[in-house]
Parts: structure tokens; C-alpha cells; sequence
């Protein structure tokens, strides 16, 4: 393929394939649904300028969750949300959302780059070589990472082994 833009039907394959996927990703560092949605919307409409062919499926994948990753990443840093007053939505979100399910409540409050590293391995199953080049940093910061997101974790979850 060329730098031409993907047509209808690749999109919505691409889109049926991994929406989930990328809205889990943005739902994690969001924390709520609107946002979510906004995000995972975001995600797709960059991937229909996104000229470039992927290697296979698994890289499709990958560049999905990282675009996901860095575009919610971006928008939580914006000057405006720094400035918001959190008063301002306290009725609307009266507790951090919670899934029910520890482990993945625990992973929700680790650091975003933890977030990202852990979801890839556990979740989605890539290696940290395979994280790395996606994220373009050094193996071995995938490794600190994921280590680092161990020990968070046993320390959330009451020194559970994870």
C-alpha cells in the first residue's frame, strides 16, 4: 500500500478487530467512559491518515494501543485539564471508578507508562523486545517497567503474589 489513505472496508476491519483492545487502552488512563470513547474515536481517525502498512496483525495492534496510549497521554497533560476544578465533577464521579475486579482496580492506579507496559505483556501477549521497538525505548526499560509494575501491584494488593 502506499502513503494513499486505507479504504472503508480495511478501517472497519482494522476497527472490528481491535475496538475493544483500544478502548480498554484509553479507559485506563481516562477513567471514564465519555473520554474513553473519545479517545478510541481519536485512535481510529488517525489510523485513516496513517498511510503506512503494517507488517502483520500483531503490529496493527501494537501501533493501535501506543497511538491510543499517546494521544490519551497528550490529552491528560493539556493545560486546560491541569486547570479544571475537580469540585466541578465531584457529583458526577462521587468515587474513582471501579471494575470489580482487584487485580485489574490495582493495575488502574499504577503509573501510565506501567499501565502501558503491563497491559501489552499480560494482556495483549507481545514480548518486551516486541514492546520496546513499539514504544521505541530500550528493552531493558520495558523490563524495569513491567518489574517495577510487579512490585506496585504486590503492594496494592496486600503483598499477593501477581
Amino acid at each position: 500500500m502506499s502513503a494513499s489513505l486505507r479504504s472503508n472496508e480495511e478501517i472497519m476491519e482494522i476497527y472490528d478487530r481491535h475496538v475493544d483492545t483500544v478502548y480498554r487502552v484509553c479507559f485506563a488512563y481516562m477513567k471514564n467512559a465519555p473520554e474513553a470513547e473519545d479517545m478510541t474515536q481519536e485512535t481510529f481517525l488517525r489510523l485513516m491518515s496513517w498511510g503506512k502498512p503494517f507488517e502483520n496483525q500483531r503490529h496493527e495492534k501494537a501501533w493501535l494501543i501506543v497511538t491510543a496510549s499517546n494521544l490519551c497521554k497528550d490529552t491528560l497533560k493539556k493545560w486546560w485539564r491541569s486547570n479544571e476544578n475537580i469540585d466541578d465533577y465531584a457529583e458526577l464521579l462521587p468515587d474513582a471508578p471501579q471494575t470489580g475486579h482487584p487485580v485489574l482496580d490495582a493495575i488502574l492506579e499504577l503509573p501510565q507508562d506501567y499501565k502501558v507496559a503491563v497491559y501489552m505483556y499480560y494482556y495483549e501477549g507481545y514480548t518486551t523486545v516486541e514492546i520496546a521497538r513499539y514504544l521505541k525505548c530500550p528493552e531493558s526499560t520495558v523490563r524495569s517497567r513491567l518489574s517495577r509494575a510487579r512490585k506496585q501491584l504486590q503492594t496494592i494488593l496486600g503483598g499477593v503474589k501477581v
